[in-house]
């Protein structure tokens, strides 16, 4: 597995397993151990996920050490603010079972600036706690970049965004990587909405792959993090079997023609709670 360095000197797996709307306490436990099995070592959960307990849950049933896994969770929008984003962290913590997270990020900006500094303000009492390893940043756009930079006392060490071969937010990651903050795809995959895509597919045949690695290998060759979410074991292990190739630059210019600004989330410019 590949690691991304944070500008704190830490190191994070490129390629993790996202679990959102994984809920059931059983699935979880079995993607879990399907995925560590497999390789992972990075798990992205979230207060809003309501699955800490559970995630926390399996990883005590597997047996394997705090020590070798990364777990990154995020603070809702409605525990946002100084004293609730504190207040909510401890639960997390206390869900997950765990004495720390590796991360912890604002989940979404809204359009409150007061809220999400204050919110950010928390998260470096809870960094330097040492109840969180590094903190970070979701769905933030440069003018609320702009803003944290302004007012942190610790930088934050990554954005979590939604990015894909539809929608490739090169300027926000070019302003991310100039500030030494690291990108990570959520929904790397636009939720298998390319999978049907011809270029894609003429693609993945050239180098005997499926959609899904392709894609997953195109980020990884921007230095970009990816969490795909699945817990079905076959897509798992699929997932993670995208380290034994490379992408000509012919190949990769053909996905970067795909843009067309194509979300399956909201626009964090005009989304607010």
């Amino acid at each position: 597995m590949l690691n991304i360095n944070f500008n704190n000197g830490i190191k994070m797996p490129i390629l993790g397993l996202g679990l959102y709307k994984i809920t059931d306490k059983k699935e979880l436990e079995n993607t879990i151990r399907w995925a560590i099995e497999a390789g992972y070592r990075k798990f992205d959960t979230a207060q809003f996920y309501n699955n800490e307990k559970e995630l926390g849950e399996a990883i005590k049933q597997i047996g394997i050490k705090r020590e070798e896994i990364f777990i990154t969770t995020k603070i809702w929008n409605t525990k946002q603010g100084y004293n609730s984003t504190r207040k909510s962290f401890e639960e997390s913590l206390e869900k997950l079972n765990m004495d720390y997270v590796d991360l912890v990020l604002i989940h979404w900006p809204g359009q409150n600036k007061e809220r999400y500094l204050d919110t950010y303000r928390a998260l470096e009492n809870i960094c330097q706690s040492k109840k969180a390893k590094s903190i970070g940043l979701s769905n933030f756009e440069i003018k609320n970049l702009k803003d944290i930079f302004a007012h942190c006392n610790i930088a934050p060490v990554i954005n979590q965004i939604e990015r894909h071969p539809n929608l490739q937010r090169n300027e926000l990651i070019e302003f991310c990587k100039s500030h030494n903050i690291v990108v990570e795809a959520w929904s790397p995959l636009a939720r298998g909405k390319l999978f049907d895509n011809k270029t894609i597919i003429d693609i993945a045949q050239k180098y005997n792959k499926t959609p899904s690695q392709i894609i997953l290998r195109w980020n990884i060759e921007n230095n970009i993090s990816v969490i795909p979410k699945s817990s079905n074991k076959e897509r798992i292990e699929e997932n993670i079997n995208v380290f034994d190739f490379q992408l000509d630059k012919n190949d990769i210019e053909k996905i970067n023609s795909l843009e067309n600004g194509f979300r399956v989330g909201p626009d964090p410019l005009t989304f607010d709670f």
